[in-house]
């Protein structure tokens, strides 16, 4: 059986998917109540899973707890948090990364994500093997001026502590 993770205390959460359910092109997470907190973090992901709205998964809810609870400096002012991926294609077990399996919409998708955000974090993991698709999203990334741009370990993989390098 699947362990199912919870969403944070405190956030919303938005989901865009295809028709079918079989592609998930986005993820939006927003705190409640933000305060005074004006920026928008993107955190590029490798595939998307079975999570949604309600079910958050485990990738998702670490990047909630890092940029939401965690105190680090460079969320500080952060009240919403867009989840993209390379692939949209939602599948957990053996994922090939395929071209049919980045989905119609998931370039446009990104683009979005990546204007709309003042943060960058690309967390695919240093595992990653799809080369031309992260060449792809790195000059998508390097067209955006201004951003904070970081790269780290993959969320399901990782600890907290120097999850984000230099903190």
């Amino acid at each position: 059986m699947k362990q199912l993770f919870r969403h944070i205390e405190g956030v919303k959460v938005t989901a865009q998917f295809a028709k079918k359910k079989s592609f998930r092109y986005r993820r939006d997470i927003s705190l409640a109540n933000p305060s005074n907190r004006t920026k928008t973090a993107c955190v590029i992901m490798q595939n998307p899973s079975y999570a949604g709205e309600e079910v958050a998964d485990k990738s998702v809810q670490f990047m909630e707890k890092i940029v939401f609870q965690k105190s680090l400096p460079m969320f500080a002012d952060v009240r919403r948090l867009i989840v993209v991926n390379q692939f949209a294609r939602i599948q957990t077990n053996r994922f090939q990364g395929l071209p049919d399996e980045i989905g119609s919409r998931n370039n446009s998708a990104i683009k979005s994500a990546l204007k709309e955000s003042a943060v960058i974090i690309i967390a695919w993991g240093s595992n990653n093997r799809f080369k031309e698709r992260q060449a792809f999203v790195r000059g998508l990334i390097s067209k955006m001026k201004g951003k904070q741009v970081f790269e780290t370990k993959h969320p399901s993989r990782a600890s907290y502590d120097g999850f984000i390098p230099d903190t």
